[in-house]
């Protein structure tokens, strides 16, 4: 697999495996990288598991400490009635990464918990590091969360194939990033309905997948499935401190990755037309 050229002044941590591990492609899939909202997959792991062990109620209201009040993405902070159940306040992290339903259920599960989530699944660079913060000064964590293309990608390969905690646990997740409405970067390239892909939709294609984004950072992991094989990536993306704001260069490449992996997983030419 032939990858897009990557804008050199950016930092960027990629990697492309089939289903069974084998990589298809990667550009320094070790590196760490800033990952924003990406790290809130190791919550959804943490939730799910407390959901299938009894250890939660899935219709509980979430609470929502004053102290971690946060606005930005999401649809939680909009709405008239905010308690919301601790199942919707996932699938709302799922769907648009809400940061406010985060927030609440980082604080039912416990932040050192969810630190842990990551080191249990035997990743040493990636991990949900912090509350979401509408100002991180600088007495608080560097980020949010962090990681590499390799671990991240990892960790959507083995979601895929039930291998997190276990089969139950982790179709749990898969079904709440299943909603994901944001198609902005890599799955930009697969056409997709952007709010209407739970299902298998164009050209036989199944995404599952979440995004992360900053002032200063692009990052996008995720599984995809389709009639002709099934791919596990993720991409990330930082240029924390450029003189440039690199979006237009980082989104051109993860959508070129994205028309590559759909040409890949369904067996055709970009142009639909069978591949020969």
């Amino acid at each position: 697999m032939v990858l897009p050229t990557f804008d050199p002044r950016a930092q960027w941590s990629v990697r492309v495996v089939a289903d069974d591990g084998t990589v298809l492609a990667e550009h320094d899939p070790d590196v760490v990288c800033e990952t924003a909202s990406v790290g809130k997959v190791f919550l959804l792991i943490e939730v799910a598991r407390r959901l299938q062990a009894g250890e939660v109620d899935p219709d509980q209201r979430v609470e929502i400490p004053p102290e971690h009040a946060v606005a930005d993405s999401g649809l939680l902070y909009r709405m008239a009635d905010p308690r919301v159940s601790v199942y919707d306040a996932a699938l709302l992290v799922g769907a648009v990464s809400d940061n406010l339903a985060t927030n609440a259920l980082l604080a039912m599960c416990g932040l050192d918990a969810v630190r842990q989530v990551a080191p249990a699944l035997g990743y040493r660079d990636t991990a949900l590091h912090d509350f979401i913060r509408n100002e991180r000064t600088p007495d608080l964590p560097w980020t949010p969360s962090y990681g590499t293309g390799a671990e991240l990608c990892d960790l959507m390969r083995r979601l895929a194939a039930g291998d997190v905690v276990s089969a139950a646990v982790s179709e749990q997740v898969m079904t709440w990033l299943a909603a994901d409405t944001d198609t902005s970067m890599v799955a930009d390239g697969l056409l997709l309905d952007p709010l209407a892909h739970a299902e298998a939709e164009y050209q036989g294609m199944v995404l599952r997948h979440k995004t992360g984004t900053t002032s200063f950072a692009r990052i996008d992991v995720g599984h995809l499935a389709g009639p002709a094989a099934g791919v596990a990536y993720a991409v990330a993306a930082n240029w924390k401190g450029s003189r440039w704001d690199l979006r237009a260069p980082v989104l051109d490449a993860m959508r070129e990755l994205g028309e590559t992996l759909r040409a890949h997983v369904t067996g055709r030419a970009r142009d639909d037309e069978p591949l020969r």
